[in-house]
């Protein structure tokens, strides 16, 4: 948290699932994934021998912490404001852009004055496509629902089996392949809506599946042929992608590990938002 795929895969359940347990569900995959991506890329670089860095002095540490602690504080604005109920999820995002623009404008003086109409523009270049997105997966939606293609993937899927760890299978494997192709955002508002009955059918829990189908979609981020942080990446690096790629199977099997433990055991993504709702259980 906060995560804005947490949120669009909420709006595409038809805002039936909270996204206040979506951010609680997320904590612990998260930290998942990142001691693992940590400890792969430190075994990599001693295997390799890569240089080292410097350590930091505490006093450093400190300082550099306290300098950041009011950019640091926009997530805890948020993620305290939506769990203490001052605001809902959509109210939070307001909330973070008004103080993001202060202490952007005022605290570290990043942004000047003369900057706002080029940050603006790109705003509403995003907010553009983000819609245009929306607008359609809407649309689609409406004609899956007077198709009743929700209610046949369901059928389908339980005439294959009627295991929910082999349906999860299939899933997991299906979205794998989708998120080489297209990014999380598209995939979240096309395939929830066609997906989630199959896997309330099944008694999965749509909190815990709306974690599964992100942390399955974040393996296409680093992904070819669209992988948006690969793309992103190798331009930092200044590497062509196709030599990133020979070097990215160990960060895939470690994220493919991550996801096969919190899809089979929901106590990863249930335990903390079963602590502040006593109705969630895994």
């Amino acid at each position: 948290p906060p995560s804005h795929n947490a949120i669009i895969y909420s709006y595409a359940a038809g805002g039936a699932v909270s996204v206040a347990q979506l951010f609680m569900a997320g904590v612990i995959p998260g930290i998942m994934v990142g001691l693992s991506l940590m400890v792969l890329a430190f075994i990599v670089s001693t295997r390799r021998g890569y240089a080292k860095g410097e350590l930091v002095p505490l006093r450093d540490a400190l300082r550099i912490t306290w300098e950041a602690s009011a950019g640091l504080a926009t997530v805890v604005i948020i993620v305290g404001g939506i769990l203490g109920g001052v605001f809902t999820p959509t109210e939070s995002a307001a909330v973070a852009v008004v103080w993001a623009f202060f202490v952007t404008m005022f605290i570290y003086r990043d942004l000047k004055w003369r900057d706002l109409p080029r940050a603006l523009h790109n705003v509403v270049r995003t907010v553009a496509m983000v819609m245009i997105v929306i607008g359609f997966a809407g649309s689609f939606g409406y004609m899956m629902t007077l198709m009743q293609i929700p209610a046949k993937a369901t059928h389908l899927l339980l005439e294959v089996s009627s295991n929910k760890y082999v349906i999860l299978a299939l899933i997991n494997v299906l979205l794998l392949i989708l998120g080489t192709f297209m990014d999380m955002a598209p995939l979240l508002l096309i395939c929830t809506p066609i997906m989630l009955p199959v896997v309330a059918a099944i008694g999965i829990s749509p909190v815990h599946f709306g974690i599964i189908m992100m942390l399955n979609l974040s393996i296409g981020l680093i992904t070819p042929p669209v992988g948006t942080v690969l793309f992103v990446g190798c331009a930092i690096g200044k590497i062509p992608i196709e030599r990133a790629t020979r070097h990215l199977w160990p960060f895939w099997l470690a994220m493919l590990a991550v996801l096969i433990l919190v899809t089979y055991f929901p106590f990863f993504a249930m335990w903390i938002p079963s602590l502040k709702y006593p109705g969630v259980s895994y």
